[in-house]
């Protein structure tokens, strides 16, 4: 019938994902802020999204790696410092930045404006860390 959702696996309306501006599961961390606008559980466990957004003069979450997993970083405002394997990239709004895995990066922000990330991390579950990273930063301020 017309109108009818198909349930031959088909994707429907009822399926998209839209978020106004702002919304989403926010991470608060110090002069750092996570918004998670979409996670594993939202994504057949394939992406995860999410903003970052980091105050002047602000550190990011320290130089780490992840096994398995590629990270997508795109410059939403700002100048982003993203370290990429040994090489700091100063990165202007409108930059992209992939980052395989097992390769060592972290971003931070270097300026006196304010810099906001869009970060798409493959496969998702990143997400599951964020209690315990807000938990981190709440007990070093």
């Amino acid at each position: 019938m017309a109108g009818e959702a198909k349930t031959t696996g088909e994707k429907t309306a009822a399926d998209v994902l839209f978020l106004r501006p702002g919304e989403g599961r926010n991470y608060p961390l110090g002069r750092m802020q996570a918004i998670f606008k979409a996670d594993h559980g939202e994504t057949g466990e394939a992406y995860s999204v999410s903003e970052w957004w980091l105050e002047p003069r602000t550190s990011g979450p320290g130089a780490h790696s992840h096994d398995g997993n590629t990270e997508l970083f795109y410059v939403l405002s700002g100048v982003a410092s993203i370290l990429a394997g040994a090489d700091w990239l100063e990165a202007p709004a409108g930059s992209f930045v992939r980052i395989p895995p097992t390769v060592m990066h972290d971003f931070e922000n270097r300026t006196d404006e304010r810099v906001g990330l869009l970060n798409v991390f493959l496969p998702g579950g990143f997400e599951e860390n964020m209690p315990a990273i807000v938990q981190w930063f709440a007990d070093h301020p």
